[in-house]
């Protein structure tokens, strides 16, 4: 079972609801912040390991 475009959407309305217009961007960022700074330490790790 995938998910479909029409509950990708009602998930992003309900976001919107909770979180306000203004929050958004702020979340965003942090999200994107904390996504590079996990591959940064995958990365790390990867090449501990063939040192």
């Amino acid at each position: 079972m995938s998910i479909g475009w029409t509950e990708i959407l009602l998930i992003l309305f309900i976001i919107l609801i909770l979180f306000g217009a203004k929050r958004l961007p702020d979340i965003g960022r942090s999200l994107g912040h904390s996504i590079r700074e996990f591959r940064k330490a995958l990365r790390h790790e990867e090449e501990d390991k063939t040192d």
